[in-house]
């Protein structure tokens, strides 16, 4: 187990290894993603008082999770890297960014759309709404400096502090709706002993969840498989791919 680890966290491990398990998350991914589209979309029943208009979120909370768990990843890469001087736990946090943006960006536009219907505005600041925007800024300025950058060594130092700083703001989107008066909606998924959504709205729920966690882990890889030639480019082993 300690061999497979040391080698997957090499670069060369990592880059001739995550091929072979990538058809698997592949296929994990569509199979979880065509059930909770059609489940959530065609399945679930209306809402008792939002109607059809509820079903935004499938793609809204699905992506708000990801967006929160892609930057506590990076977190956790800002420490390897910072302390242990892990190079696959900086690609994997710059490699990151980028995705944690996008996810951010349809967080807050699936939002924005699911609130004109339901609040009569595409946006109020509201804490959970501004602390999302906050996260998306935060997400910005990690790609901005990163981007300033030319060594791969201080580049990687420089993005580990922002994003030990800006972790704090994952509490404050997470507790927002406890801690202010806010127009957005409490906790569901966080009461599984008491759940706030029928169980049939839920499945599809957890699945599209799941899902876009998968997609990010696909598009991880094949970020940081570009990282890595690139960082590689003149090692024997990249040389001998090339060949």
């Amino acid at each position: 187990m300690f061999a497979l680890f040391s080698r997957f966290i090499s670069l060369k491990g990592f880059y001739q290894t995550t091929y072979k398990y990538l058809p698997f998350v592949v296929v994990a991914f569509l199979s979880l993603f065509a059930y909770g589209l059609f489940a959530g979309l065609f399945l679930a029943p209306a809402d008792y008082q939002q109607g059809e208009g509820f079903r935004i979120i499938y793609v809204h909370v699905p992506s708000a999770f990801a967006a929160m768990g892609i930057y506590l990843i990076m977190a956790y890469c800002a420490i390897l890297t910072l302390i242990w001087r892990i190079k696959i736990a900086a690609i994997c946090m710059s490699a990151s960014a980028g995705i944690g943006a996008s996810f951010t960006f349809l967080a807050l536009v699936t939002g924005s759309i699911w609130g004109k219907p339901m609040w009569g505005t595409w946006w109020i600041w509201d804490a959970r709404l501004t602390s999302m925007l906050i996260l998306f800024f935060l997400y910005l300025g990690f790609i901005a400096l990163q981007s300033s950058i030319a060594d791969n060594n201080t580049k990687d130092r420089a993005g580990a502090l922002v994003a030990l700083v800006g972790v704090i703001n994952l509490p404050i989107i997470h507790y927002s709706v406890n801690w202010w008066s806010t127009l957005h909606q409490g906790a569901t998924l966080s009461k599984f002993a008491t759940p706030s959504i029928a169980l049939s709205m839920l499945y599809p729920l957890l699945a599209m969840i799941t899902a876009f966690f998968l997609f990010y882990v696909i598009l991880l890889t094949l970020r940081m498989r570009n990282i890595i030639l690139l960082r590689e480019v003149y090692s024997d082993w990249v040389k001998g791919i090339a060949v």
